[in-house]
């Protein structure tokens, strides 16, 4: 058996900060909970969950680390191990066989950074295709600057496609800062931990299709006003006729828009061009 030496082809870095796990435990907020953890590595998070949730199914594609893991913790009743990975793994079918593992809803992971987003939307879907069974929460150790493009506000520098992406499906929130030497070996940028919450949508898209190509657009370049960015799709005029009527100054960028002013910028173009969908 090899050491327990991060491999750089999964992007291992191994959180090490006591005081950065007990905030990330804490965020989840467990009690009778089925957790899903993303890369359990060394299994120092894992040894937490299993302490505080109902259950925990962990997800590790380093097959070394899996036979270590299950020396370690394979004895414990309410502890999964699952060999894969996770972008490409059918979840819901391998726990067919575990009914106590069965809808995991809560999920708590430190996640190779190289892989954020797509590992965000297996979470929680797109625009167009939201996760058919939403987490509870969603609490992820990830790089900084995701984090902050995650949580920021409109007209911030940080807020783009992925930030209107991810608000119209959940809230975000920054939940604490972990800087490098918090981990090992430690990554080349800071970190952060934050809570995504998914929920209902109080003002769904018309055409959640339309939206997502929408939002695609649009920050096609952000150094560009939003109506320049759209007009091989969209008349100029009746642009600027649908953002003055939401009190949307003619001349924004696209990360000017909050995601709920992105739905209706989508539903009232949809309305001024009698329902045809861009790019579809």
């Amino acid at each position: 058996m090899r050491s327990t030496r991060p491999r750089k082809q999964f992007a291992q870095h191994w959180l090490k900060s006591e005081k950065a796990l007990d905030r990330i435990v804490k965020a989840a907020d467990l009690s009778g909970d089925r957790v899903l953890e993303i890369g359990p590595g060394t299994g120092i998070l894992t040894r937490r969950l299993l302490a505080a949730a109902e259950s925990v199914v962990a997800v590790e594609i380093d097959r070394d680390l899996c036979v270590q893991l299950a020396k370690q913790l394979g004895k414990k009743d309410n502890f999964l191990l699952l060999q894969g990975d996770i972008l490409e793994m059918d979840l819901d079918a391998q726990l067919t066989a575990f009914e106590r593992f069965l809808n995991p809803n809560k999920v708590v992971a430190n996640i190779p950074y190289n892989i954020t987003g797509p590992i965000v939307q297996k979470l929680l879907g797109t625009i167009s295709v939201p996760a058919a069974k939403p987490f509870d929460s969603i609490v992820l150790l990830v790089q900084k600057e995701v984090a902050d493009r995650l949580y920021a506000k409109p007209g911030s520098r940080a807020f783009g496609a992925l930030s209107v992406r991810v608000q119209y499906l959940a809230e975000c929130e920054l939940i604490c800062d972990v800087q490098a030497k918090d981990f090992y070996p430690p990554p080349k940028v800071d970190s952060a931990v934050v809570r995504l919450r998914p929920r209902l949508i109080e003002t769904p898209a018309v055409n959640p299709k339309h939206l997502e190509n929408l939002v695609k657009l649009g920050f096609g370049s952000k150094r560009k006003m939003l109506r320049n960015n759209l007009k091989g799709i969209v008349d100029v005029d009746t642009l600027v006729q649908v953002l003055e009527k939401l009190d949307v100054n003619p001349q924004s960028r696209a990360e000017d828009l909050s995601a709920a002013q992105w739905v209706n910028l989508s539903n009232n173009l949809l309305q001024m061009t009698d329902g045809r969908s861009i790019g579809s």
